[in-house]
């Protein structure tokens, strides 16, 4: 992936070697591992990132950090919704469904009161973070 810095993905590939080393779980952390495919690529990239269970769903959020722009997993989950999930011990297929409008901000509105730091994320950026659903 281009205009990631070397050593997050040499961070990252610790943390998914951890991940899967562990059982597919990391004690006390809401983490999972998203494979998407390369929208120009067509390779696959597994991306560690956080997760909340809201209502039986399984949701992600596209803040990359403040980030003016969308994360390349984002843009390549839009491009092809099919994914690959890894989280509680478990390797599945799923579809990624971006959340829109009333559900959306609702979920939003949830997340936010668990992990405030979301809200200050979208407060210094103009594109609307992302929430999508991970579909078994």
């Amino acid at each position: 992936m281009t205009g990631v810095p070397s050593d997050l993905h040499e961070a990252n590939r610790k943390l998914i070697a951890e991940f899967r080393a562990s059982g597919r779980r990391l004690e006390g952390r809401p983490l999972l591992l998203l494979t998407t495919t390369g929208r120009r690529s067509g390779k696959s990239y597994t991306t560690p990132m956080m997760y909340v269970r809201l209502d039986d769903r399984l949701l992600v959020i596209a803040s990359a950090a403040g980030a003016p722009k969308h994360p390349d997993w984002y843009r390549n989950l839009a491009a092809d919704p099919a994914v690959t999930v890894e989280a509680d011990g478990e390797e599945y297929r799923a579809t990624a469904r971006p959340t829109t409008g009333a559900d959306r901000e609702a979920l939003f509105a949830r997340i936010v009161e668990q992990y405030p730091f979301l809200a200050d994320h979208q407060r210094g950026i103009e594109r609307q973070i992302p929430i999508v659903e991970l579909v078994r």
